[in-house]
């Protein structure tokens, strides 16, 4: 039976996001962000962890992505990829909220923590 899942309804009482993974799905092969950034919000961090990897797409807004080394504006219908230990901040970079998904699965032949 197809399940479906409120993520845009859950994120809020959440935080700001959401993760449809082991606890909805009851498998440890992938897992899905859904997140909501507000302007004037903390930026949020994004970091996979060792042994993950993820695919983010900024669904509507503009998010302002930074790194150690860059800075970088993500646009609806763009999408970035981080892996392990990488680590970025996000926030909302105009007037309007931004709404993101990640796809997230875990790197072949590597330890991963949850």
């Amino acid at each position: 039976m197809l399940k479906v899942f409120d993520l845009a309804a859950r994120a809020p009482r959440e935080g700001g996001e959401t993760v449809l993974g082991l606890k909805d799905l009851h498998t440890h092969a992938c897992y899905m962000l859904y997140g909501i950034l507000l302007p004037g919000d903390e930026p949020r961090n994004l970091q996979p962890g060792p042994g993950h990897e993820e695919i983010f797409v900024v669904l509507s807004g503009a998010m302002e992505i930074k790194g150690q080394a860059e800075t970088r504006l993500v646009q609806a219908g763009q999408a970035f990829y981080l892996q392990g230990d990488q680590v970025f901040t996000a926030a909302a970079a105009g007037p309007g909220e931004v709404r993101y998904v990640a796809a997230g699965g875990h790197t072949p032949g590597q330890d991963h923590h949850h």
